[in-house]
């Protein structure tokens, strides 16, 4: 009765319009009626304590770098980077698209802001190259959803931070699969771009012009390394981390490269901080719920519900991540982690399953749930920057989105994919 009454409460508020966090609160007050624990000074003081914890304080901090690497000319500069040196060859521009996204995602963390910039910038490109319309939206699409796995990732911060797991290891851990999203769209693209003939390449650049390029995209390459060998070496944490990125990224956007002015400045601040609040507000509403879904000893009845899988821990996480695969074509990402983590983890813990290799392939199955129709929210990006219609990126992402899953079903099959690299990068 009690889940009947959560997920029934969920659902219904957000049937009727109510914004996702609220419909988080309202669920909270179902599940404390139905327990006879309702009282508005126990609600307000777990929204309280949902939003204060130092390690979140990484999400917004994360959120800043990421307004200011795209204001300030970085993730430009990338793209530039990508495009010369590896544009001219046959199908090109995807190639670049990939690339660009995994060097981008070291640098945002952001899979909206990394689409928006992606389709900005080269979606017309690809177009006027002779690609597929639909097609190129759904690799822009699907190649932006590597932002959460590669760190910094505020999705990893949003799960350690609900499933009391180390945000460090989940950000070293998310490394090589991020790499190998971008390997698996690799591989998808060659296949596809076989069969076009009427692309025209752009011409080779030559040896200066690369030099040139690489000086130019230097500044900004140099972040994604500070940051991973300060985790690597326990030079500062995660939220220290977020902090440093967001200085370095000032640093060079307005120093080195000079393309944020001061006046340019405020209209950053003020957009991050809207993004921040939408996110802490998130959390914070989806604490209650984590709380009262513990008094009401839910993980227990979901143990029960999954005991037949328990034995075999590979049944068990393609269980899960098939659930998880149908909760995020509904839901955003930071809401189903919000949701799902306080109830699954206790299952995994119970499964004897590492914490670090769950909370990877977890978010990997939520960043994929950001393009997935009718709710995926990079879908929605890439088709309003992009001005391509929805149903157009819908079905150019398709076979990219397979290639994702198909490598979801590998790491269910082979753990040591995620957890290899994961223990060589640990300090």
């Amino acid at each position: 009765m009690t889940i009947l009454i959560f997920v029934g409460s969920l659902i219904g508020a957000m049937a009727l319009g109510i914004p996702i966090a609220f419909a988080l609160l309202v669920s909270g007050m179902a599940m404390m009626w139905q327990l006879d624990l309702f009282d508005a000074q126990i609600l307000a003081q777990n929204l309280i304590n949902g939003a204060n914890s130092f390690p979140l304080l990484a999400a917004p901090f994360f959120i800043l770098a990421g307004e200011i690497m795209n204001v300030g000319g970085l993730s430009r500069r990338i793209v530039q980077l990508a495009l010369t040196l590896v544009g001219h060859v046959r199908g090109g521009l995807g190639y670049v698209t990939i690339i660009a996204a995994c060097l981008m995602a070291a640098l945002s963390g952001s899979a909206v802001a990394d689409a928006a910039a992606l389709s900005a910038l080269l979606l017309p490109m690809m177009v006027a190259a002779g690609h597929d319309r639909a097609r190129s939206a759904g690799l822009i699409a699907s190649a932006s959803i590597i932002a959460p796995i590669i760190p910094p990732s505020i999705g990893f911060v949003i799960f350690g931070v609900a499933a009391n797991v180390s945000v460090s290891k989940l950000f070293l851990a998310g490394i090589a699969p991020g790499l190998m999203m971008g390997l698996a769209l690799w591989l998808t693209w060659w296949f596809l771009v076989r069969r076009e003939t009427n692309v025209a390449p752009p011409e080779r650049k030559t040896a200066t012009e690369m030099w040139q390029a690489v000086r130019e995209a230097s500044w900004a390459l140099v972040l994604p390394f500070i940051i991973v060998a300060g985790l690597k070496f326990g030079v500062f944490t995660p939220t220290e981390a977020a902090v440093v990125a967001a200085v370095y990224a000032l640093f060079v956007a307005t120093c080195i490269y000079k393309e944020l002015r001061p006046r340019q400045l405020y209209a950053v601040l003020v957009s991050s901080a809207r993004t921040s609040a939408v996110v802490m507000f998130l959390v914070a509403a989806a604490m209650v719920s984590a709380w009262l879904i513990t008094v009401a000893d839910l993980p227990s009845k979901m143990i029960t519900l999954l005991q037949p899988f328990m034995d075999n821990k590979t049944l068990l996480m393609i269980a899960i991540m098939v659930l998880v695969m149908i909760v995020g074509t509904a839901l955003d990402m930071t809401p189903t982690i919000l949701i799902l983590t306080p109830v699954l983890m206790p299952v995994v813990k119970a499964a004897g399953i590492d914490p670090v290799y769950f909370g990877v392939l977890f978010i990997i199955n939520n960043a994929i749930g950001l393009v997935t129709p009718p709710v995926g929210v990079v879908l929605n990006a890439v088709a309003g920057v992009g001005k391509v219609g929805m149903d157009e990126v819908t079905r150019g992402v398709l076979p990219f989105m397979l290639a994702h899953f198909a490598l979801i079903l590998l790491m269910v099959l082979f753990p040591e994919l995620v957890m290899a690299p994961a223990r060589w990068l640990s300090p």
